[in-house]
């Protein structure tokens, strides 16, 4: 029995990942500490889902794109193109079960990681690409994956604004300004099956950075750093 594991990825590494993941734990740390809040972002908070008590988005939700949209393009396999939404929750939950759906039957490792690049933020400064593509299995791994004829969907259970997020928020509105970055923790399960009848299930839990600037679609920043005051 072959499931997937996380590995490190070649792709992104360097001394500019690692300045732009600090540069992303200060803008949320930057949050959390104006409430003086000792948790962490992704192992604590309430599990509201996204419901009114949840601070606003930068803006209204854009209309979602439609079907065709979704869908994969050339070079990228089975992997959605990101939706075009301006809700950071809505993002984020969307964003999470592209992260944990995979298909080593009709998409390679490049292409896997090209579709994947496409929800990122074009603002070079913000973007933690390494912490995203390390997601993806190295290409030893993933060319067993595919021998195995691996593959993975996601079935989302709630989103929800980490409590000291939120508090953080309240307390400080402007603070969310400088780069509109929302975290926001995502849950579900990961069901991963395999050649000749194999598979199995597994709950998933990931606390995303999600930029949402006004009048703009939403997009991937990273997998959030543990962050405490």
């Amino acid at each position: 029995m072959l499931k997937r594991s996380l590995s490190r990825s070649a792709y992104g590494t360097g001394w500019s990942s690692t300045r732009r993941a600090l540069l992303i734990a200060a803008i949320l740390l930057t949050l959390i500490a104006v409430s003086g809040l000792a948790a962490t972002l992704t192992g604590q908070g309430d599990r509201h889902s996204d419901s009114a008590d949840s601070p606003a988005p930068a803006s209204p939700s854009s209309p979602t794109a439609p079907a065709s949209s979704a869908n994969p393009q050339a070079g990228t396999g089975s992997v959605p193109a990101p939706p075009r939404i301006a809700d950071p929750v809505a993002f984020a939950k969307r964003a999470a079960a592209m992260l944990w759906s995979y298909d080593t039957r009709d998409t390679s490792r490049d292409e896997q990681i090209a579709g994947m690049e496409r929800w990122m933020t074009k603002e070079s400064q913000y973007s933690d690409w390494f912490s995203v593509s390390a997601q993806v299995p190295d290409p030893t791994l993933w060319s067993r994956m595919a021998d195995q004829q691996q593959r993975a969907s996601a079935a989302l259970a709630e989103g929800h604004y980490p409590a000291a997020f939120k508090q953080a928020l309240a307390e400080d509105p402007a603070a969310i300004t400088k780069a509109y970055i929302y975290a926001v923790t995502v849950t579900g399960k990961q069901r991963i099956t395999w050649a000749k009848g194999g598979g199995g299930a597994e709950d998933r839990s990931v606390t995303l950075a999600v930029q949402c600037r006004p009048s703009h679609d939403c997009s991937l920043v990273a997998i959030a750093p543990r962050v405490a005051p």
